[in-house]
């Protein structure tokens, strides 16, 4: 038995989405890619959203963070969290935590890092390679899902999972 299944998740989502909502987009340059994380920061409820990003290595789920932060109002250096595991990121009037789960490894480091404190706290939370800590995060409001076709070229699926996740799609969709 692994440590994970010693230790409850961080947050409970217990609101759940109405019904499946599935909205798909094509990306075919990386301008796509700004003006869709352009319209996604205008959602007034992605303030306290739980975002999860799936997609292969070089799939475009940091570059669609660093165009989401940058539409959020972030200055300055965004980097990847890869390493760090989550990098903090202020915006007027907003908390955003960016974890990057690819190295993750050992699910005591939750505890240690303050995570389950930082999912329980106001902000917006984006979440690269969510799957390898899928035992402690809550249900995305959103899961983002990028399959590359070609060097530029990207089909994504946005999918809800929350009451949330559901408004938000919505509001993409209008």
């Amino acid at each position: 038995m692994t440590a994970a299944y010693h230790h409850r998740p961080i947050v409970g989502n217990t609101t759940v989405a109405p019904a499946a909502l599935v909205h798909q987009v094509t990306w075919r340059s990386e301008d796509d890619t700004a003006a869709f994380a352009r319209q996604l920061a205008a959602q007034p409820l992605l303030a306290n959203a739980f975002i999860t990003l799936h997609g292969d290595l070089g799939a475009g789920k940091t570059t669609l963070v660093r165009h989401l932060l940058r539409a959020l109002g972030v200055d300055g250096r965004i980097k990847s969290p890869t390493y760090a595991v989550v990098e903090p990121h202020e915006a007027p009037g907003l908390a955003i935590w960016h974890f990057d789960f690819y190295r993750f490894s050992d699910p005591r480091e939750w505890e240690d890092a303050g995570f389950r404190d930082i999912f329980a706290s106001p902000g917006l939370k984006l979440a690269e390679w969510p799957q390898k800590a899928a035992a402690l995060i809550p249900a995305a409001d959103i899961a983002i899902d990028i399959e590359v076709f070609d060097d530029t070229e990207r089909r994504v699926t946005l999918q809800a999972h929350t009451a949330r996740g559901h408004t938000l799609l919505q509001g993409m969709s209008a």
